[in-house]
């Protein structure tokens, strides 16, 4: 596996089973934000190994985040949102869970920019820095639309109403057409698409179903059936092998992890140490063997749409109640509730969602793109702590983690004060990968005997 060598005076009122953080004027340092986690899930035993109260505007600027924030040729801009400090601090938080294996010194801020690193990418303003998702102004504001899938070209006539001749026509169509019909018809037909609007309260970092009563675990090493694709998921399962834990990646035959087709070594990064399955998921045998492999599992990473799995028969609350001591992850755009449940999100339209395009210049009519697709990365780093704690705390719970509620929760972590020396950007970099993630169902054959046959 690769080697990865102010909150307290924010405003709290109750809300289901955390508190509701509203953005104070505190200056929040990844120490802070990290036992502020901690808290957050009940581990008040638990503390940071070390003390961090780095800057966080150095730590955006080192990120690599801040140099792919602004307009192609123009200075790099600055995130008022502690984004980088909110990612060391999980890292702090992730490391008091595991002291043996997580080394509270690493950098894991500089994560938010490792695959703009490997892909070699920029800032490009009202473009994406990966170039899938374009800011577009509508009649009455302004709207990010994120064109990942092939197939999502496909349905911009019946978005607009009317044919096209290529990507660079939708400016004129966009701006005759409001905000809210838009965004109406977009997420009908399963587009992603978001308002550039201000930062709204955040209501928690995650939300927790109880289904079944705690136990305590059974093994020193849990098991984990990773079934994401792309990036927080699969990061989420990297970080969860680095803490010990044995990973199981499990893909479809008819589709497999999309982050496949991309850079090579940013797919190594994600999966490295992990074993991978490959089932034939549209045949009955292909999903009892799923079924098989999710019930043996002590952790379930999923960040598909539920109705995917649903539709398959295995259902996240009939799996837990049947199986005390599991722990479900569920990563998605906006959430498992309808009618959010159906709603298409990546990491950069989930950020301009949350209000960080509108942070980032919105508010003088001139938003851009922060950083390359920051919901993933900062949600993949949550959700190994999130996950992490279900299992050590005896796991019967649906974990909700979505990427929209994330970012959300570290913009109003606090603000960040401008800094009065000058701060130079720092390109991104990535980790090399010691090994490289296993072939696509490279070790099928050895786990279904393991644990199917």
């Amino acid at each position: 596996m690769p080697s990865l060598s102010g909150i307290g005076a924010a405003a709290k009122r109750s809300t289901g089973n955390q508190p509701l953080f509203v953005a104070s004027d505190c200056q929040p340092t990844p120490s802070v934000y990290a036992r502020h986690l901690l808290d957050s899930l009940g581990l008040h035993s638990h503390t940071p190994r070390v003390d961090d109260d780095r800057d966080p505007s150095l730590l955006w600027a080192q990120s690599g985040a801040m140099w792919l924030s602004g307009h192609t040729g123009e200075p790099a801009r600055a995130c008022p949102a502690p984004l980088a400090a909110c990612a060391q601090g999980v890292w702090l938080a992730l490391s008091a869970l595991c002291p043996s294996s997580i080394d509270p010194h690493f950098d894991a801020y500089k994560l938010l920019g490792e695959r703009a690193a490997i892909a070699g990418l920029t800032r490009q303003g009202h473009i994406s820095a990966g170039g899938a998702c374009t800011l577009l102004k509508t009649s009455d504001g302004m709207l990010a639309l994120n064109l990942v899938r092939k197939d999502d070209f496909d349905l911009l006539p019946a978005w607009l109403e009317q044919e096209l001749n290529d990507k660079d026509d939708l400016a004129v169509p966009v701006r005759t057409r409001t905000t809210a019909v838009l965004l109406e018809r977009a997420r009908l037909l399963g587009l992603a698409v978001a308002l550039v609007i201000a930062p709204q309260p955040s209501a928690g970092w995650y939300k927790s179903c109880t289904y079944a009563p705690v136990q305590s675990p059974r093994k020193t090493v849990p098991l984990v059936v990773d079934l994401s694709s792309l990036w927080a998921g699969p990061l989420c399962g990297q970080l969860l092998s680095q803490c010990g834990a044995r990973v199981i990646k499990v893909e479809s035959n008819q589709r497999n992890d999309g982050a496949r087709a991309g850079p090579e070594a940013f797919y190594h990064l994600m999966n490295a140490g992990k074993e991978s399955v490959s089932l034939d998921l549209k045949s009955p045998l292909g999903v009892a063997q799923l079924r098989s492999l999710i019930e043996q599992a002590d952790i379930v990473i999923e960040s598909a749409r539920p109705r995917g799995l649903e539709q398959m028969g295995i259902v996240a609350r009939d799996i837990l109640e049947a199986h005390p001591g599991k722990t479900w992850l569920s990563i998605t755009g906006y959430g498992r509730s309808d009618p959010m449940r159906d709603w298409i999100a990546y990491g950069d339209d989930a950020g301009v969602a949350a209000g960080l395009s509108w942070l980032m210049g919105g508010d003088k009519g001139d938003p851009v793109f922060c950083g390359d697709a920051i919901a993933d990365p900062l949600t993949g780093l949550h959700g190994a702590l999130l996950a992490q704690a279900g299992w050590q705390n005896g796991g019967g719970q649906l974990l909700e983690l979505t990427l929209h509620g994330v970012v959300a929760h570290c913009i109003a972590a606090g603000a960040i004060e401008p800094s009065t020396a000058k701060i130079t950007p720092s390109p991104p970099v990535a980790r090399i990968a010691s090994v490289k993630a296993a072939a696509l169902g490279a070790d099928t054959a050895r786990i279904l005997k393991e644990f199917v046959s």
